[in-house]
């Protein structure tokens, strides 16, 4: 990477602008946007997944060349011009060229400009009284160098939500079915009655469309509104600084755990990042969409949705269906026209053509219209929205808000989950879990448990613990405006803080008690921080604190058990070192508290004694594990490898395509590391991969993930901005709870599928065969979208609110090529379809035989009673389906109230249909007996269905 921009960019760094290098980026690696959409009929499925791989990798180039190297070689102009505009408004340097000084800590782009002083003069501000309060000055500033907010991208109506949901493949057919079918009946039987096929398709069209749009579009609406209060960010900026031992933590932004020094060899202070110790004046120098935050969350919201795993075996499906649907259309109407063509030969007709043979060609035409309508499963779209859109409203109650409609299923065919450690499986707050005070060993993880310590330990032992802990500090305590108490400081500083609270300590009390005399900041050299006190009546005493192997080497004195301080024998020394060597071996930061008595009159000038102390005690600090992490989380098993960042790097492709697979952790891992990792993951081993992150610098690889899972609490806003799924709890089980979620969506789809899959096929050879041997087809175009559309719209709503389980955790993960369509699904389909089948056929055969049906009107009510016998067979098919092998399908029905509602509103709009609706659905009202056989035979499907889960196939 490095190589590549020097190479390609070296006569860009200075006659370039930051953001024409970004746009020259954008162009190279062809950064376009993807726009979103649903179901769509295609037969290149892997060259699309590739190229969505392919756009996933050249956004996190373009994030990571645009941030982290554009600036780094730059050279000062010695030519630069202010531009007109600028210079017109009073300042003596542009946004960009401050803004590329600042994030490329350019030291000599910084003493070309003349400090840090002359900077401010140059922006024309002051730094001991900063902005002047003129509000055209104000007004100036705020066009020339903007304003400090994110700038949303404009947000998208109604109407285009509409637009995209009619580009479904599936609804451009039967939208040409509807045309076709509206010109047939017109010619054929005239308005109103000619009509009725074509408007109920386009009324069915009308549906999916405005469902599916109203359901995006309140979803965008919500995540508007949540973005809103997510983006409310007090300070994002660039800066310039003056001050001392200001400690920066950059992790947020660069994935490096260790604290940054800022001081005169580098003033630079970037928007999002953390200040741990230290004070300081800052110059703002950028603000808002030009700091490194602004432009990171910028370029993280542009490019498209890829297709989810399961999005791309529905398309699968859809196009098989497709095809198949519509060859059996070609040849129905083949058929129908040879019929004609060879009635005509044999009466000597076949050059004389009439009105009647005209129309008789559009009702054949109608016919093939009528299987097509059948066979696309234009249920399917609308299904799998709703069905999603239900989970999202349900995991959103279990904590977890998801921001991509998709991920819903996504998780569920998750096969790596790669977890940060700190702030994701850790709370990314260091704790003080043991310590050894007066030579005795305690556990003290628990708030009780600490209290209860102050019994245990000397009075005048617990007054120099506190001492130490409250003076020898740079963190402090404060009130917050809800009033609560909060520590700030480095995370050893506020474990520290946290832990003399709750031994009962005062802080405030504590710093007033002693004058601070001396302190020497913490030195990475000596490891070691310490403090000088005056105490009352003059006398002086010294606290130091640090590394505890170099701190113990410091004292020749220890506390004992009775507050007393004795000399440190081999013995003390053996036991204190066995403590650190135990509490280090339990992945604990060991730290040791000393002090010692000095002599009145202490000198300022002189350094804190570097041995003589008297050893306090000896605490160790870890990041504990979230809740819910150790029940769920097996992080190195047997085989497993772990392995550092700066190792993973250097391995060439081959060693990475043997290590990979058995990667369990990698530790110090940079954000690169994490990317190279989840692309290959999901680009050579074809794994569908889930990345949870709280960090900037896991944005790359949520963003390259298939599912990215954000910590809501202590995630940061580019890393809650790049995933699929925020957990707004922060507790790791959640995550768990999202793939139970993930896999019921799943399995649900499935059994949706399986029954809209058996009405599709029973449908599809009933008329097909009907209309190859009659000429005409028993179901109407309206009384099979009512089936597909409606019915199983309503069913794939009620199959969808099955809740998770346990049992779905003990299932293999699906994966991405996964067959969708089981052998299991493919057993139920064929048996149940083979019976509805062979029922309808024997209804068609001798229905009006057994029902004594003749006269002018006997077809339409056969058709009506096969009709109505199609329809009660999805409904207890329907009830079949809630399980796909076992056969207790009653278990728990009744605590589903939707599934009931929606099995009894499917039998109430199918009265209302044949008894009322006759003229628009082509039915008649039917008698008691013609009721009861209709339910009977839906009814026999069920024990049928039973028989059917008892054949074994392979899963």
């Amino acid at each position: 990477m490095k190589s590549l921009l020097n190479e390609d960019f070296g006569a860009v760094k200075v006659k370039h602008s930051p953001e024409d290098v970004l746009q020259r980026w954008r162009n190279i690696c062809g950064f376009v946007k993807n726009p979103k959409r649903r179901f769509r009929f295609t037969a290149n499925l892997e060259k699309r997944n590739q190229a969505a791989a392919m756009r996933r990798t050249n956004q996190f180039l373009v994030s990571k060349a645009a941030f982290q190297f554009i600036h780094a070689g730059m050279q000062p102009s010695d030519d630069y011009i202010v531009p007109g505009e600028v210079k017109a408004a009073g300042f003596s340097i542009c946004a960009d060229e401050v803004g590329s000084l600042v994030e490329g800590h350019d030291l000599a782009k910084l003493k070309y400009h003349g400090g840090v002083a002359t900077i401010a003069d140059k922006l024309s501000t002051c730094t001991t009284a900063g902005l002047t309060t003129d509000s055209d000055l104000l007004n100036r500033r705020q066009e020339l160098f903007g304003i400090n907010k994110f700038i949303e991208s404009e947000g998208r109506s109604f109407w285009v939500f509409v637009w995209e949901s009619l580009q479904d493949m599936t609804l451009m057919i039967l939208g040409v079915c509807a045309f076709v079918s509206l010109i047939v009946g017109l010619a054929m039987e005239g308005w109103p009655k000619g009509a009725h096929d074509g408007l109920g398709i386009v009324a069915s069209i009308l549906l999916v469309v405005f469902v599916t749009a109203t359901s995006d579009y309140r979803q965008s609406l919500q995540f508007r509104d949540l973005d809103k209060e997510k983006k409310k960010i007090d300070i994002q900026m660039d800066s310039l600084f003056q001050g001392f031992s200001v400690v920066i933590d950059e992790s947020s932004l660069t994935g490096e755990s260790e604290p940054v020094m800022v001081n005169v060899d580098n003033p630079f202070l970037m928007s999002g990042t953390k200040v741990q110790d230290g004070s300081c004046k800052m110059l703002v120098t950028t603000v808002g969409m030009r700091t490194q935050w602004g432009k990171l969350m910028a370029t993280l919201s542009e490019g498209g949705e890829d297709e989810t795993p399961l999005q791309v075996k529905l398309n699968g499906v859809a196009t098989l269906i497709g095809k198949v649907g519509l060859c059996f259309a070609v040849v129905t109407f083949a058929v129908l026209v040879q019929k004609m063509f060879g009635r005509k030969m044999q009466e000597g007709m076949l050059w004389s053509w009439s009105g009647d043979d005209a129309l008789g060609m559009l009702e054949y035409f109608a016919i093939a219209v009528t299987i097509v309508v059948v066979a696309v499963p234009e249920g399917l779209p609308l299904a799998v929205t709703l069905s999603l859109a239900f989970a999202m409203k349900k995991m959103m109650n279990d904590k977890a808000l998801v921001r991509h409609l998709a991920a819903c299923e996504t998780m569920g065919s998750a096969t790596s989950i790669c977890s940060d450690k700190t702030g994701t499986l850790t709370t990314n707050h260091m704790t003080v879990v043991k310590s050894c005070i007066c030579m005795n060993i305690k556990e003290v993880s628990k708030a009780s448990v600490a209290s209860s310590l102050c019994s245990e330990i000397p009075l005048s032992t617990l007054k120099l613990l506190l001492q130490s802990i409250f003076n020898n500090t740079g963190g402090e305590v404060v009130i917050d405006k809800e009033g609560k108490r909060k520590t700030l400081g480095t995370p050893t500083d506020t474990a520290l803080l946290e832990f003399g609270l709750s031994l009962g300590g005062d802080f405030q009390a504590e710093r007033n008690a002693a004058k601070l005399v001396k302190v020497e900041p913490f030195n990475s050299v000596k490891k070691r921080m310490g403090v000088v006190l005056e105490l009352p009546g003059g006398r002086m005493r010294a606290h130091c604190k640090g590394a505890s192997e170099i701190i113990l080497a410091a004292c020749d004195k220890v506390i004992n058990s009775n507050g007393e301080v004795v000399p440190l024998n081999e013995a003390s020394v053996n036991h204190l070192k066995d403590t650190i060597e135990q509490f280090a071996s339990e992945a604990l930061r060991t730290l040791c508290l000393a002090y010692m008595e000095l002599e009145n009159g202490f000198p300022v000038d002189k350094a804190i004694p570097s041995s003589g102390y008297t050893c306090i005690g000896i605490v160790g600090i870890k990041d504990p594990v979230r809740p819910g992490v150790k029940e769920e989380c097996g992080i190195l098993t047997d085989g497993g490898i772990a392995i550092e960042g700066p190792d993973f790097r250097e391995k060439s492709l081959k060693e990475l395509l043997e290590l990979i697979p058995k990667i369990q952790v990698m530790a110090r891992s940079s954000p690169l590391d994490k990317h190279t990792l989840v692309r290959h993951l999901r680009t050579t081993f074809d794994e569908v991969v889930a990345v949870t992150g709280d960090g900037t610098n896991d944005a790359p690889a949520l963003h390259e993930a298939d599912i990215g899972l954000a910590m809501g609490i202590a995630g940061t806003e580019v890393a809650k901005e790049s995933a699929d799924v925020i957990i707004l709890d922060d507790n790791f089980s959640t995550i768990v709870t999202v793939a139970k979620w993930g896999r019921s969506v799943y399995t649900n789809i499935q059994k949706f599928v399986q029954f809209q899959l058996t009405v599709n096929v029973v449908a599809l050879i009933v008329n097909f065969s009907s209309a190859c041997l009659t000429g005409s087809a028993p179901l109407t175009a309206v009384q099979l979208l009512w089936v597909n559309m409606i019915m199983d719209t309503l069913g794939a709503l009620a199959l969808a609110t099955e809740p998770p389980n346990d049992e779905l955790m003990k299932r293999d993960p699906v994966g991405r090529r996964g067959n969708f369509i089981s052998n299991v699904m493919w057993r139920n389909i064929l048996g149940q379809s083979l019976y509805q089948f062979l029922v309808i056929w024997f209804l068609q055969a001798k229905g009006k035989a057994i029902f004594g049906l003749d006269g002018s009107g006997s077809d339409l009510v056969l058709n009506t009673l096969i009709f109505n016998s199609f329809v009660f067979c999805q409904v207890f098919n329907e009830i079949s389906s809630r399980e796909m092998e076992k056969i207790d399908v009653f278990k728990g029905i009744l605590d589903n109230y939707v599934f009931v509602a929606v099995l009894s509103c499917t039998v109430f709009f199918q009265i209302i249909i044949i008894e009322y609706l006759g003229a628009f659905a082509n039915t008649t009202p039917l008698t008691f007996a013609q009721w009861f056989v209709s339910i009977f035979i839906g009814f026999l499907g069920m024990p049928i269905a039973a028989g059917l889960k008892m054949i074994p196939v392979d899963t």
